[in-house]
């Protein structure tokens, strides 16, 4: 499930969000909840390596004497024109022996998984959603339902980062975007069923993340998707054409410009970027080659998984 921007609060950014791909509400039952959102120590050791030109989606690698790892950010939810799987990218998938993603992809929308997002996602001590919102809040809110056509009740059982992972998604999907066109899943069909699979985090990992926000933080989340929830797919439509450029520095920029909460920046993105870099540089003592497809937004802007490896000493190098 993965990760928009703070205000957009789902796929594409990574940034705030990240993660959850493919859960289903069991009250919203045709909306797949798609959620793509601290300092760094130590200085930063070397540069990453860029490459003159970009010609589609950025590619980088880490590599040692036996170990290759490719990083590639990816786009949760696409319309279904989107051509981005050719040249560096189809080759590099195809020269490894692992894909991993954020979560495993088989089990994401397993009925195990749907039950554990709801017991979290419904606020077990009874009180509506409407209840914890302030009046100016309560009026955004109503607002982004209305626009959405959705009912005034419709989250009033659930706790505010569900309801805001879900306004977020909603105008992606009656726009055309859909989880089965999203990166990871092509990459999925892409490879065969000899390909190891592998998974940075959990579902329970992700969810977490939201569940264990602070209560006005989940409200700042929901509230600033509910602010913005008209600008939602003109962003995200902003985003894949940085991101289909290869232009990790303007993708950067449109996904920062609404990373305003330091709570949701460091829960959502920082934090488990800083956990991916760790990942990797404990994967490069295995041999092997090693295909790594992550939200768009970790690989974006400042303190990136691409930095957060440099500060560890290695080198990073830009291959598309």
């Amino acid at each position: 499930m993965t990760i928009l921007s703070q205000k957009l609060s789902l796929p594409l950014a990574a940034l705030a969000l990240i993660g959850l791909q493919g859960c289903a509400s069991t009250r919203l039952s045709d909306t797949d909840i798609i959620t793509q959102a601290a300092q760094a120590a130590g200085p930063i050791a070397e540069p990453v390596t860029e490459v003159a030109e970009a010609s589609g989606p950025a590619l980088w690698k880490v590599a040692d004497e036996d170990t290759t790892i490719y990083l590639f950010g990816t786009v949760h939810a696409l319309p279904d024109d989107i051509d981005w799987f050719n040249g560096p990218i189809a080759e590099a998938l195809t020269a490894s022996d692992t894909l991993v993603t954020e979560i495993d992809a088989a089990s994401a929308t397993s009925p195990a998984n749907q039950q554990f997002v709801m017991g979290k996602a419904i606020n077990t001590d009874g009180t509506p959603l409407r209840e914890v919102l302030s009046e100016e809040q309560l009026a955004s809110y109503d607002a982004a339902l209305t626009s959405l056509e959705l009912p005034a009740a419709a989250f009033d059982q659930f706790k505010p980062w569900f309801a805001g992972m879900t306004l977020g998604v909603v105008p992606l999907l009656k726009n055309g975007f859909t989880a089965q066109n999203g990166v990871e899943m092509v990459l999925n069909d892409k490879v065969g069923a000899e390909i190891e699979r592998d998974a940075l985090e959990t579902v329970e990992y992700q969810i977490g993340v939201f569940d264990n926000l602070p209560l006005d933080s989940q409200i700042a989340f929901l509230v600033g998707t509910a602010e913005t929830v008209d600008e939602i797919v003109p962003m995200v439509n902003a985003m894949i054409a940085e991101w289909s450029e290869g232009d990790a520095d303007g993708l950067a920029e449109i996904m920062n410009s609404s990373l305003t909460d330091p709570v949701l920046a460091e829960a959502l993105l920082y934090q488990r970027n800083r956990n991916w870099a760790e990942w990797i540089e404990t994967r490069l003592d295995e041999p092997g080659t090693v295909f790594i497809a992550v939200g768009a937004g970790h690989l974006a802007g400042k303190k990136s998984v691409q930095d957060y490896v440099v500060e560890r000493g290695l080198t990073v190098e830009r291959v598309q």
